[in-house]
């Protein structure tokens, strides 16, 4: 059931600060803004401008007369709620508010309260909430609705009147062990989930991306699921993973993740660590790219980052997927295909369309043939070591007692092989 919060009039401002080393191209940036806040429900996005500024001023974040100027828009157009597509200062949030007399989010707080509307799982709620008590945590100058909500979103956007700083301090606090008791039951659930699938002989392969890059498209595609796939920023938050039987290949556990963006709040990246452990843990990670978007080279740097972050290592098997097709022209279309043709691990799609899929699932059965295979050891009693350590890596499907020792069948890839060999 929805909540029936009031829409609220929005105005999104991106910020092109020339003094900024991380300065992205301004348009682009205004658009996925744009975007961003009208993935939220609540909001009505009336507008949105870019403001060049030669550097940040450090109480107003603009300068007076540009302030000054916004005030004017913002009457005329009669909105309540401010999107800063930047980091903005508590001080700097309370004097723009004060100035224009309207509610202000930075990015964070916005893509935060994004992902508390989308999140569906126990798990996913969890973060969500210490996330976003994380980061207002730190600047004590907004009121803590959200902890007395009686419906959905974390309110940023609307609720109840400013509370006093040191009792929200207190009960910041108190929501935060309790959360962190409760992600710890949740958390251990789901490695008792990971560790049976781990015992089971499927690769698995996780889609990543940009988000809206049309991962969950392609996931519904090959699975048959109806995983939410819209052409909204964030439409899929929680981790999806279905078995797919791949045609004259194997069967696998394919993994659709959440999308990631430029400047994802770090509050979150840790909270979807667990989420994202998933990937971590894949035998071949399928990166989906929107390769009609005009900034897909910043998309995919971004994608690539995040990866890095979260200590994906360099040599795990990947496969680049140049998706949307269907919607680039026949001149560019072509090129792509060729450009995609010549590069290793590279195929140009359409998930929309079908165009492109059946070479990809050709090259992704490729790729994983044997990722993970079966074996049969036979352990002395001397080789305790080598056998705690096979128990310890959840590999072992069964044991079984002989005279001299065990015979243990394990299912395991290459790599943990290898690694068994050297203990």
């Amino acid at each position: 059931m929805e909540h029936d919060r009031e829409v609220t009039r929005a105005w999104v401002l991106h910020p092109d600060i020339k003094s900024d080393q991380h300065r992205r191209p301004a348009e682009p940036a205004l658009a996925e803004a744009v975007a961003l806040a009208a993935a939220l429900s609540d909001l009505e996005v009336v507008g949105g401008d870019i403001v060049r500024l030669p550097k940040a001023h450090a109480g107003m974040l603009f300068g007076k007369g540009k302030i000054e100027e916004i005030a004017g828009w913002l009457h005329d157009h009669e909105v309540e709620l401010v999107l800063i597509d930047g980091t903005v200062s508590p001080v700097q949030q309370r004097n723009l508010e004060k100035a224009w007399s309207v509610k202000i989010l930075d990015r964070t707080s916005l893509i935060l309260e994004i992902f508390s509307e989308r999140a569906r799982t126990k798990e996913g709620v969890l973060q969500v909430e210490m996330a976003a008590l994380s980061y207002q945590r730190t600047r004590l100058v907004r009121a803590w609705t959200h902890l007395e909500r009686q419906r959905g979103g974390l309110g940023f956007v609307g609720g109840p009147g400013e509370t006093q700083i040191e009792s929200d301090r207190r009960a910041i606090d108190d929501q935060l062990v309790r959360l962190r008791r409760q992600l710890a039951k949740v958390v251990k659930t789901r490695t008792l989930h990971r560790a049976a699938r781990a015992k089971v002989p499927y690769p698995i392969v996780a889609l990543v991306g940009y988000t809206n890059a049309g991962k969950s498209t392609l996931f519904n595609r090959l699975t048959g699921a109806k995983v939410m796939a819209k052409d909204m920023l964030f439409a899929t938050l929680d981790p999806t993973m279905r078995r797919v039987e791949l045609p004259d290949g194997p069967e696998i556990i394919l993994s659709d993740t959440v999308g990631f963006i430029s400047d994802l709040p770090t509050e979150l990246v840790a909270a979807f660590r667990a989420t994202l452990e998933e990937v971590l843990g894949a035998d071949l990670v399928v990166h989906v790219r929107d390769i009609s978007h005009e900034d897909t080279e910043a998309q995919a740097k971004d994608v690539e980052t995040i990866l890095t972050v979260l200590g994906l290592e360099e040599d795990r098997p990947r496969i680049e997927v140049w998706n949307k097709l269907d919607l680039l022209s026949k001149e560019d279309r072509d090129a792509a295909e060729i450009r995609a043709e010549r590069e290793e691990d590279v195929f140009a799609i359409s998930a929309l369309t079908g165009d492109g899929l059946d070479t990809l699932l050709t090259a992704i059965a490729a790729s994983i043939q044997g990722a993970r295979y079966e074996s049969v050891l036979n352990l002395t009693f001397a080789e305790g070591k080598r056998r705690a350590w096979l128990f310890a890596e959840e590999v072992v499907q069964s044991e079984k007692q002989t005279e001299t020792g065990f015979d243990i069948t394990v299912v395991w890839t290459a790599e943990q092989e290898s690694r068994f060999l050297a203990v």
